[in-house]
């Protein structure tokens, strides 16, 4: 979530929003995720800013979910959010939200199962909802490329 959410807030058109009719350009997105606390089967929906590094960010969503006790804290509901779900127990390649019908609706939707082990590597595939209206191949194309830099960064440290 947090390479995703870094990666994503890098591509311009990923961070455009409707508001009242206006398309605005948002400073950027935030991580509003599905998770479950150990013993249950319950899932509620965690969502807080992605700052600081990586282990600092999981640290912080570790804690707010164990904190969390409502299933969602609608004061958090804008339209500068990304929603991320994962289905870790099963491989996935595509995931589709039932009911989205607002064509102003553009917050990106990032969705993955669980980690295949291929060829001695670990693969894991990501699905994404965005509005067409913004968001077309070629950003999607320079998310992955944002993606996998951070992720480069990331094994070298």
């Amino acid at each position: 979530m947090y390479l995703c959410t870094k990666a994503l807030n890098r591509v311009e058109n990923f961070r455009y929003a409707i508001r009242e009719g206006e398309v605005h350009l948002l400073d950027g997105r935030i991580p509003s995720f599905t998770d479950m606390k150990k013993g249950s089967e319950l899932f509620h929906i965690v969502t807080m800013p992605c700052e600081g590094g990586i282990d600092e960010f999981c640290r912080a969503a570790a804690e707010r979910s164990r904190n969390q006790e409502a299933f969602i804290n609608s004061s958090c509901e804008t339209d500068e959010l990304i929603y991320y779900s994962c289905l870790p127990w099963l491989e996935m390649t595509a995931l589709t939200n039932e009911g989205l019908s607002d064509p102003d609706d553009a917050v990106p939707r990032i969705s993955w199962g669980k980690y295949v082990e291929e060829n001695g590597c670990k693969r894991l595939n990501i699905s994404l909802e965005v509005n067409h209206r913004f968001i077309d191949g070629l950003h999607i194309g320079r998310f992955c490329e944002e993606l996998t830099a951070l992720m480069k960064q990331l094994g070298q440290k």
